[in-house]
């Protein structure tokens, strides 16, 4: 004979769903802002344009940096997997298309499929140019789980230089009302699930 719940329990179960219910204006945006870390541009040494934008808002945040004078240069990261080709080698010409000159954008394609691979070959790369300061400019969605991934990696290596994150706007995300779109919430569920997962080292 299946148990049934008490009274008692189903008006505690339908008042805490209420009550999650209730809050949601306040919960939801914040599931969605905790996700962010923005410090804003400053002079650096060179900007550095995470992998794995699909719409070309973080290569067109280091064209404006690059533009406004705030880095001289952004080095493209640019992962395999892109219908055989690595993503500098697709952002790059998408950018110079706008109407940016090349030489501009340093193409930087390797293999690796992970932020904290990324982090390993990106900050490989910084040390061996010798850099000093740099911008990290991603999505505003990615934005706080790669500033502690590579800042995990970069104390792992002693090596780190001093960082600025730079968050560029998604297509599909806004910390506002991600959930009333199913491109947004997939975003943050998945963002969240990384970055759980990057918590208990997985």
């Amino acid at each position: 004979m299946a148990r049934r719940f008490s009274p008692f329990l189903r008006i505690i179960l339908l008042a805490l769903v209420a009550v999650v219910a209730a809050s949601s204006p306040w919960w939801l945006p914040a599931l969605g802002s905790a996700l962010q870390e923005n410090d804003g541009p400053a002079k650096a040494d060179i900007g550095v344009v995470l992998g794995g934008d699909y719409w070309g808002e973080r290569i067109e945040k280091a064209a404006e940096l690059i533009r406004a004078g705030y880095i001289p240069r952004a080095l493209i990261s640019g992962p395999t997997g892109f219908y055989g080709m690595h993503e500098c080698d697709l952002a790059i010409p998408f950018i110079v298309r706008q109407g940016y000159p090349a030489a501009d954008f340093i193409p930087f394609p390797h293999d690796a499929h992970s932020t904290i691979d990324e982090a390993r070959v990106v900050l490989s790369e910084m040390r061996r140019r010798n850099i000093h300061t740099l911008l990290l400019i991603t999505s505003n969605y990615h934005s706080h789980r790669a500033a502690r991934t590579f800042r995990y990696v970069g104390r792992s290596m002693g090596y780190l230089p001093a960082m600025r994150v730079v968050a560029a706007p998604d297509e599909v995300f806004r910390p506002g009302d991600w959930w009333k779109t199913r491109e947004g919430r997939k975003v943050v569920a998945l963002e969240w699930s990384k970055t759980l997962a990057f918590d208990v080292g997985m």
